[in-house]
């Protein structure tokens, strides 16, 4: 096992050397000046061409490059053209409203798509699984900004039960102020026990949310039927009920049990999609994270902080990648 892991963080550690490389020379290539952007669109030449010895553009590619790496292995990713602000700094003002969008959304998901998909197994070929096979493909299928526009439209346009967007009401923000311990609102407001922040925040968070869930709700269903419709078949199952045991155990107990690999597998991945393919739906509801931090990037050309997310999400990436390889090899059935 310990071999097994250190080989797949030396091959995690060769595919983010290679996606730094690949967004450097990129955003070398693109036609900008990212001098101009630090100092401004009224500065004059000279302040120019200060600002390309200050950012270091006047060097030749590769030692810009060399020094890039020597300050990533520093922890600094450089600073944004647009605030002047390192970028690790911005990142973990942003990150922990997206991770708490994204946890809550994933952990809704599984608890909606894992049932769904063993009740969709259990009943074969009958009306709950057509249903189920329906919603899931459904869900896979539909636009991530045409749900979040669509919920909108109805929950708080025709029904006005939830707000349009945002982590928090601005009344609330000012009458309310929230001290911040972790940084994550909901978390925060049980420690310090400020219910009505805490109550508007999930209130907020309901229709990002379910817009976000959709997509891992259809995916675990899907996968999870796959899975117990093989295992159902196994010599053991049949076993199992040659000898009496009530159905649900067999389900819940031994079936699903032995079916979570590929589940775990699809949830992992899908917790790096969705964290860093969150600037529609952040977009759309005005949410304060990663996501829109990323949106205002790409439209200012701040290359810097484009650079910086891509790394921070290829780090993800290969992170829950090696864990959902150790979960499923921590199967006894599956040889390494």
């Amino acid at each position: 096992m310990k071999s097994f892991i250190v080989k797949r963080l030396l091959l995690g550690i060769l595919v983010l050397f290679g996606v730094i490389f690949i967004t450097f020379f990129l955003t070398r290539v693109i036609p900008a000046d990212p001098a101009a952007q630090w100092v401004g669109s009224r500065a004059t030449v000279a302040q120019k061409q200060a600002a390309r010895i200050e950012l270091g553009l006047d060097k030749p590619l590769y030692v810009q490059f060399l020094k890039y790496v020597a300050n990533l292995l520093q922890g600094n990713l450089g600073y944004s053209l647009r605030s002047h602000q390192p970028i690790t700094r911005e990142l973990q003002n942003y990150l922990p409203a997206t991770l708490e969008l994204v946890l809550l959304s994933t952990v809704f998901a599984v608890l909606v798509g894992i049932p769904l998909g063993v009740l969709s197994a259990y009943k074969k070929d009958h009306w709950l699984d057509h249903f189920s096979r329906f919603f899931s493909v459904g869900a896979v299928s539909l636009p991530t900004f045409w749900v979040g526009l669509f919920l909108q439209l109805i929950f708080y346009r025709m029904l006005g039960v939830l707000p349009l967007g945002d982590q928090q009401s601005m009344t609330v923000r000012l009458m309310y102020p929230l001290h911040h311990i972790t940084g994550f609102v909901i978390l925060d407001s049980l420690i310090t026990g400020n219910f009505v922040v805490l109550n508007d925040a999930l209130a907020h968070i309901v229709l990002p949310g379910i817009t976000i869930a959709l997509y891992p709700i259809g995916l675990v269903a899907r996968m999870t039927r796959s899975a117990l419709l093989e295992i159902l078949n196994e010599d053991y199952i049949c076993a199992a009920r040659s000898y009496g045991l009530p159905p649900r155990m067999i389900l819940w107990s031994y079936a699903l049990k032995n079916s979570l690999g590929p589940t775990v597998t699809v949830v992992t991945l899908s917790i790096g999609y969705t964290l860093v393919n969150t600037f529609l739906v952040e977009a759309i509801f005005a949410w304060p994270g990663i996501g829109n931090y990323i949106s205002s990037a790409v439209m200012a050309l701040d290359y810097p902080a484009i650079i910086g997310v891509t790394i921070f999400s290829a780090i993800v990436y290969i992170l829950l990648n090696l864990l959902a390889d150790i979960v499923v090899a921590l199967d006894p059935r599956v040889r390494i």
